[in-house]
């Protein structure tokens, strides 16, 4: 299997990975806590090999974790090739000049999990998991909903998925290490939560003044402290279905909203894309 539909859970930071990981690694306890401890079964080491996470692999994963200036970890499911769980982080070693980082440069980590895991436990569970989660983490954006579970970079595996995503526009499509190098303190288009935290929130106005600007039933505006908050969209994650008439017309006016922030590439097919929920 190359692609399966499942939720992707994701934080962004513009903070160097030296002030951020043992907050990652708190977030981490939280994530294997919630999917159990032998949902992870396997780390991509420094050589891009698949090792076994024994006690062995945990201790090389951790060692990695606590890099010195940057870190990247990704861990996989006990079942390789699953595609259900995957914790991803790429912590930068942001401002030192000797890396040459553009303002783009963050440090990004990932959490995935299987659709059945939303079935059994209901979406509020989900949204208790995304919000102890973000507790520890000091985000500028973040979001939770539906993607297609997949590595992008492998052959055909694209244009599979480009075949499918705009029929389902609430379908996150997406590669954390690229996000992690390019998306800075942007945002992405609307997901069925939204972290949004400094600047993009206090230029809005801070979250009660975002919450007056956001009328669909069922989207509701947390805030999370005095400078982050987190829009969530309706009780459920959906994927829409434009062929079905379901065009998520509350995603449409979270995007209208968050327009002058969005992350766009130069690619015309990746624009059309990141503007879907616009044009």
């Amino acid at each position: 299997m190359l692609i399966r539909d499942g939720l992707r859970i994701h934080f962004h930071m513009p903070h160097p990975h030296s002030s951020l990981e043992h907050g990652v690694e708190r977030a981490l306890d939280v994530y294997r806590e919630a999917v159990g401890p032998e949902a992870l079964g396997w780390y991509a080491n420094e050589e891009g090999e698949w090792v076994a996470l024994d006690d062995e692999g945990w201790r090389a994963a951790t060692q990695e974790l606590h890099g010195e200036g940057f870190s990247n970890v990704v861990l996989s499911d006990a079942v390789p090739g699953e595609l259900r769980y995957r914790f991803e982080y790429f912590g930068k070693d942001l401002g030192n000049p000797e890396r040459g980082y553009g303002p783009a440069v963050i440090s990004s980590v990932g959490f995935w999990l299987p659709t059945e895991f939303l079935e059994e436990h209901g979406p509020d569970r989900v949204r208790e998991l995304a919000l102890t989660l973000a507790s520890n983490l000091p985000f500028s954006f973040g979001q939770v909903g539906p993607s297609f579970q997949c590595q992008l970079d492998i052959l055909g595996v694209r244009e599979e998925v480009d075949a499918r995503r705009f029929r389902h526009p609430g379908m996150d499509v997406s590669m954390l290490d690229q996000l992690a190098n390019s998306l800075g303190t942007r945002v992405r288009g609307p997901a069925w939560m939204n972290f949004l935290g400094p600047p993009v929130l206090s230029e809005l106005g801070g979250a009660e003044a975002l919450r007056s600007k956001l009328h669909s039933p069922g989207t509701t505006v947390q805030a999370l402290g005095p400078d982050r908050a987190v829009v969530t969209l309706g009780p459920w994650p959906e994927a829409g279905d434009t062929e079905q008439g379901q065009t998520l017309p509350a995603y449409r006016e979270l995007a209208r909203v968050l327009e002058p922030w969005l992350h766009q590439t130069a690619s015309a097919e990746q624009r059309r894309w990141q503007r879907r929920f616009l044009d």
